[in-house]
């Protein structure tokens, strides 16, 4: 008699499973105990910055930093989601500034309609992310090869119908107005964006069928397929879903700088997205992650920046500690997995 392996066999230990109760545990189930050191690095590095400044820890510094990983953030949650399929996405920001240059040309040409102009930069991204899952799939393309084409390619659309300059002024329009400076029950309606998505991933992942074939496609996309999980269909809507929330960080910058922009603060998100879920814990091979361990990294490289910046330190560092904790976080995988060395014997 034959035994099939169930997908949620192929799942980590370390991984949140659909269905597990909340408890006390709940917390460190969500993070994850691996991601231990990064609460420790967060409550060191506020720690730092709270003493050199004690504005630091003010409430309204906090929610500068949660305003401006908000961007970042929304795409270091689905960044998250693809990894854990086993894929990679770096064209995320130049989707971003195309859906961005598509919510304000489109607001304007409609007659300042705040909703038009936002639900075609949703459809943008869909479409976008839609067409890179089948390039993948049905090309066979390399996911890393494949987003990097589209990392150039949406970049210079959005720079053509845009002729390489901001478009359209949508400071005026309340819905935008709202977007960019609203609150609700006291936190900016960015930050409520942020933390309505990543909730939404996280119970998608984590109580759900489909978050436990996500994992199990991930962790051995071979026994997943024999045990009757359609590969092609999950990975393909990974990605529409990473274009979808793509558009909305797109949207949220148009409300911010008050105008669609082609490449300005849409550049660099895609490595600022894969350094977020790396160090949060995302194996890059796939199979492994978690949304609280990615929000904690964005926490950190948003206080990290901040606290830069407040003390005056050259922008050109930031770039510097980004580059160096992805590198880090990369090496602590393969050490915490006993990856062989390039090169070397084992």
């Amino acid at each position: 008699m034959t035994t099939t392996t169930s997908p949620s066999a192929q799942l980590p230990k370390d991984q949140p499973r659909p269905g597990r109760p909340g408890g006390p545990r709940g917390l460190l189930a969500a993070i994850g105990g691996q991601n231990l050191s990064l609460v420790g690095a967060l409550i060191a590095v506020v720690a730092l910055f709270g003493t050199l400044n004690p504005n630091f820890v003010s409430w309204d510094n906090i929610q500068v930093i949660a305003e401006a990983v908000t961007i970042s953030g929304l795409l270091a949650v689905v960044q998250t989601v693809v990894i854990i399929c086993g894929g990679l996405d770096i064209s995320v920001g130049s989707q971003a500034g195309l859906a961005s240059v598509t919510s304000a040309m489109v607001f304007t040409s409609t007659g300042a309609d705040p909703y038009l102009g936002i639900g075609a930069a949703l459809a943008i991204g869909a479409a976008i992310g839609l067409f890179n899952g089948i390039v993948i799939i049905y090309g066979r393309v390399n996911p890393t090869i494949a987003t990097l084409a589209g990392l150039a390619a949406y970049k210079g659309v959005a720079q053509l119908v845009s002729d390489g300059r901001a478009q359209g002024y949508v400071l005026g329009d309340p819905v935008f107005v709202f977007l960019s400076r609203g609150k609700i029950a006291g936190l900016p309606t960015m930050v409520w964006l942020l933390i309505l998505t990543a909730a939404a991933v996280h119970a998608l992942l984590t109580y759900t069928d489909i978050g436990r074939n996500i994992y199990a496609i991930g962790g051995n996309d071979t026994a997943a397929r024999l045990a009757g999980i359609n590969l092609n269909k999950y990975l393909i809507s990974a990605y529409a879903l990473s274009g979808t929330v793509a558009a909305l960080a797109g949207v949220l910058l148009t409300a911010r700088t008050g105008s669609g922009q082609p490449v300005s603060g849409s550049e660099g998100l895609e490595l600022q997205s894969i350094t977020a879920a790396a160090l949060g814990g995302c194996a890059l091979k796939g199979g492994k992650g978690s949304i609280g361990g990615t929000l904690l990294a964005v926490a950190l490289l948003g206080a990290l920046q901040n606290g830069l910046t407040v003390q005056g330190i050259n922008a050109f560092w930031q770039n510097v500690a980004q580059g160096a904790l992805l590198v880090a976080a990369v090496i602590i995988q393969q050490r915490r997995n006993r990856e062989r060395a390039v090169g070397l014997p084992a």
